[in-house]
């Protein structure tokens, strides 16, 4: 799945994105849009990452939905 795939289904991804971070809110989900800079930021800000190891989180997760 690619990220214009994500982001077009985002009210449905949401949930496969808490299941992966579960720290974000649902205020948090739905600042992001759908938005992966947004979800990169989000996960930076509530796990305390560097923008790196988010974006690497991120390629992880979507390698495998």
């Amino acid at each position: 799945m690619n990220w214009d795939q994500i982001e077009g289904n985002w009210t449905q991804m949401k949930g496969k994105v808490k299941e992966t971070w579960g720290d974000l809110t649902d205020s948090d989900l739905s600042k992001i849009e759908g938005k992966r800079d947004r979800l990169a930021g989000a996960i930076q800000a509530r796990y305390g990452k560097e923008k790196e190891d988010a974006e690497k989180e991120i390629d992880n997760w979507l390698s495998r939905h």
